[in-house]
């Protein structure tokens, strides 16, 4: 596939026709599953009747940005729509994790008026089962996007249920002083990744810093080793569930990880994202696979040693230009207490007044609205912007490209056994099938 002349057309690469029109079981039957859970407290404090909805000035926004920076820089921008409209915004913050599993159970209860959340599978699944509502008529009022990014928002029925705020590409992070000091050099095979590695080890780093303990960071591993190992639109298809889990191509993909291993952080199911990042940050790891908002660990003076490279080829007739780089937004309960606000709010998210505020305060992202002043933009985000554009085929991430059920019941607790035991590859494979065709039959 030739490299795309514009964002415009590589975003139109984002909703991959193969699994457009999949056929979908609910997830309804299954809330009073993981009910148990709301009784914490931690995302039943979402929508509940003392959040919003009781005054024509104010509305209510579920946050899953519950870490430090875009927690702020999410302040920033309610307070820009406070100033413009005179609507108070009752942010309502849930831990990433927790937001993310219970969203079924948030989203039938009292969800908020509006809520974070991403495009891809999982947009459209609950845009299909009612649980969103259409915006529509908010992105008539929106200028700014390309048609790419308005298909990256749309519904299997056509209508639109998705804002986009952020985008960001996956890569290979380092601190250029590190690599000056030792004189490393960029990797552009795995042979030489795996040298690289070797070669960290003997200069008393750990080579890749790693962690799973909220279970979606190893999936982007996965992701990346089986677009360079079988290519996206196998990749895509398996997880349409396509695809057998239990093909040599796939196991391929277990096989190679389990040969990187020995160069990642031990220990990873119980060490964050956060923490595995801040290894990083204090020079004591060579390199970190994840999305650019790793620089949220990193302080305003550290963001110019900040560096990437995209994660190198493995196979030469595939190539390595096919990567993750997942969009994140809001979207509209499906009966908002106060609609009105909640439209006036999400055109306001949509608008480049919040991307300028995104763009001021964040480093670690990229501004969907092309208006946005993107001359602010550092060289890391430039350089960022410009992967994601030479990019052949772009990905939403494994729990954003499948079905909600299928990543969190399924593939969570398989990759996890995997790290912990990465000698039964058949096992698990024939584990991860038997489940998928359980799970994908309708």
């Amino acid at each position: 596939m030739s490299r795309p002349q514009s964002q415009a057309e590589y975003l139109a690469r984002l909703v991959p026709p193969s699994v457009a029109g999949i056929n979908r079981r609910s997830l309804l039957a299954g809330a009073a599953g993981t009910g148990a859970l709301l009784g914490t407290g931690l995302l039943a404090g979402c929508g509940d009747d003392s959040g919003s909805g009781g005054s024509s000035k104010d509305v209510s926004l579920g946050s899953n940005q519950s870490d430090p920076k875009p927690k702020e820089v999410l302040v920033k921008v309610t307070d820009g729509f406070k100033a413009s409209s005179g609507v108070q915004v009752a942010v309502n913050t849930v831990d990433h994790n927790t937001f993310q599993e219970n969203i079924n159970n948030y989203l039938q209860g009292k969800p908020d008026d509006v809520f974070t959340w991403f495009a891809g599978y999982r947009m459209r699944f609950f845009a299909q089962k009612g649980l969103a509502s259409d915006i529509s008529d908010v992105w008539g009022k929106l200028s700014g996007y390309s048609d790419a990014f308005k298909k990256a928002s749309t519904g299997d029925d056509g209508k639109q249920y998705f804002v986009p705020g952020t985008y960001y590409p996956w890569a290979v992070f380092y601190r250029k002083s590190v690599w000056q000091q030792h004189g490393y050099q960029v990797p552009t095979t795995l042979d030489q990744f795996t040298a690289l590695g070797a070669q960290m080890k003997r200069d008393g780093l750990t080579p890749i810093a790693f962690a799973d303990k909220d279970g979606w960071p190893a999936m982007g591993t996965f992701d990346i080793l089986n677009l360079r190992i079988n290519g996206y639109q196998f990749h895509i298809d398996l997880m349409a569930g396509k695809e057998a889990w239990t093909s040599d191509k796939v196991k391929k993909v277990f096989d190679t990880w389990a040969g990187l291993l020995p160069l990642h952080q031990p220990d990873s199911l119980g060490r964050t994202w956060q923490e595995a990042a801040q290894s990083l940050q204090q020079k004591k790891s060579g390199m970190y696979l994840l999305g650019l908002f790793v620089g949220q660990q990193f302080s305003n003076d550290e963001q110019d040693d900040l560096d990437f490279f995209t994660f190198p080829e493995i196979d030469p007739a595939i190539g390595a230009k096919a990567l993750d780089a997942p969009i994140d937004g809001y979207m509209m309960a499906r009966k908002p207490k106060n609609e009105e606000n909640a439209r006036k709010l999400l055109e306001y998210f949509g608008g480049k007044a919040a991307a300028d505020i995104n763009l001021k305060n964040d480093p670690a992202v990229l501004v969907a609205n092309s208006g946005a002043d993107v001359g602010g933009y550092t060289a890391l985000q430039k350089k960022a912007a410009e992967l994601v554009g030479s990019a052949t085929e772009i990905a939403q991430f494994l729990d954003r490209d499948t079905r909600p059920d299928f990543a969190s019941t399924v593939m969570i607790p398989a990759i996890q056994q995997f790290i912990k035991n990465p000698k039964d590859i058949d096992g698990l494979t024939s584990s991860i099938e038997n489940q998928k065709k359980s799970i994908f039959t309708d």
